[in-house]
């Protein structure tokens, strides 16, 4: 951990690294998935084939990419009873919280002015699900339950399957959460065939869920052919915390976000450079017992940061300006200052609102903005998966009571054609 004082030199330099976090993607990235898009384009299955037994080890044909309903059978058979019970706590959990955020379509009629916005769900979503050093059933949950409550009809599952592996927890939760189809590819080849469609695989309208450099750099480039949900960085969680916080759990929280990937970012901000240097040494001493030492080291050693300010003040600023993914508010009286943080994926409130409550069993989604975009981007929800577009029905009064403001407004802008159909319709009888 670099614990760097709010007036030290190194402040701006460190904090600029951490503006900056989301770029830094390389060319050579974009450029292999360039090419992966065009050969999912120019040879559909028999790419995706080719491309699962090249990165996956997958033994995968264009007959058995699909996941059958056998399949999905013996997941459940040979899943672990607990997590099975613990996956339908969590959706349980997330159907009750998303449930809230179904919009309604409305109209108001003002004197035969009828305007109003219609909700409409998506036709099609794809949901990319992690394969690689760790599999995420949660993630399942979190991304198709609210597609469902949207009203989506399709709801497409692509994840990969190395050596031909699939998780069998991975593939319950896609039963408990409502997936209609599973496929067994993964990487930048899985969000091209969603977005472009294949022989086997329909194309979708919107992909969701995270991944690696190479599947964020696909959404990003397919984006446009379809929507996406975010462009998804590494992994990030602030805890800001003053001298009554506990060190260890503070270290705890701080590592259950390290693991996920040497590329996270676990960022303390305090007031007390005392407890900066206890949560240092307790995360070298937990780390040792972890079983994911290797990545949390590498993470710890690049990414890892401990901000010292003078006051809480400069503590929330220096906070909002990060905008975490998660935010944990560890120090008195956290419910009264909650208010204060601006920018935040997530606001994990008091000692006991750990961020690992909020990756499974909370309730709320877990799929958050990162790299700053938690300044203008808010969590996945069921407003993720429907339109709105707008309604405007107008009788001839109210289009009377409106039209010689139209024709003027159009003539000053230089659109005749507007203000000609106005005024065409103002002389008809």
């Amino acid at each position: 951990m670099k614990i760097i004082k709010a007036s030290g030199p190194t402040f701006e330099r460190a904090m600029a690294k951490l503006d900056d976090r989301l770029n830094g993607g390389s060319s050579a990235i974009g450029d292999t998935v360039s090419a992966i898009i065009a050969e999912v384009r120019r040879r559909g299955d028999a790419a995706l084939v080719a491309f699962s037994k090249r990165f996956d080890g997958s033994n995968v044909t264009p007959t058995s990419l699909r996941v059958l309903e056998k399949e999905m059978g013996n997941a459940t058979r040979v899943a672990n009873p607990a997590v099975v019970k613990a996956l339908n706590a969590a959706a349980k959990r997330i159907k009750s919280f998303h449930q809230k955020q179904v919009e309604k379509s409305w109209s108001v009629n003002e004197k035969g002015c009828v305007t109003g916005q219609v909700i409409t769900p998506l036709e099609s979503v794809g949901v990319y699900v992690p394969g690689g050093k760790a599999c995420y059933p949660s993630s399942v949950l979190m991304n198709v339950i609210p597609a469902r409550i949207a009203g989506v009809k399709r709801v497409v599952m692509v994840t990969p399957a190395p050596r031909g592996y699939l998780n069998p927890h991975v593939l319950v939760a896609a039963g408990i959460a409502g997936v209609d189809e599973v496929w067994k590819i993964g990487g930048a080849q899985a969000v091209a065939a969603l977005a472009y469609g294949t022989k086997s695989i329909k194309p979708v309208d919107k992909i969701v869920g995270p991944g690696n450099a190479y599947v964020a750099e696909a959404k990003r480039q397919v984006f446009g052919k379809v929507d996406i949900d975010m462009i998804a960085g590494p992994s990030e969680i602030l805890a800001l915390a003053d001298d009554t916080a506990n060190p260890v759990l503070v270290a705890a929280d701080l590592l259950s976000q390290a693991e996920h990937d040497e590329n996270a970012y676990p960022i303390l901000v305090t007031t007390s450079e005392k407890l900066a240097k206890t949560v240092d040494n307790e995360l070298k001493k937990q780390a040792a017992r972890l079983d994911r030492s290797a990545i949390i080291a590498k993470c710890l050693a690049s990414n890892c940061y401990a901000f010292v300010a003078k006051n809480l003040n400069e503590a929330f600023e220096i906070s909002n300006r990060i905008a975490p993914e998660h935010f944990e508010l560890l120090i008195k009286d956290a419910e009264k200052h909650a208010g204060k943080v601006k920018n935040a994926g997530a606001i994990f409130v008091g000692p006991w609102t750990p961020e690992a409550l909020g990756d499974y069993m909370a309730g709320p989604n877990h799929v958050l903005p990162t790299g700053g975009a938690a300044r203008f981007q808010s969590p996945l929800g069921v407003y993720d998966f429907v339109k709105r577009t707008s309604l405007l029905n107008f009788t001839r009064k109210g289009f009377e009571a409106l039209a010689r403001d139209v024709v003027a407004l159009a003539e000053e802008e230089g659109l005749g054609a507007h203000a000609n159909a106005v005024r065409l319709r103002m002389e008809s009888k």
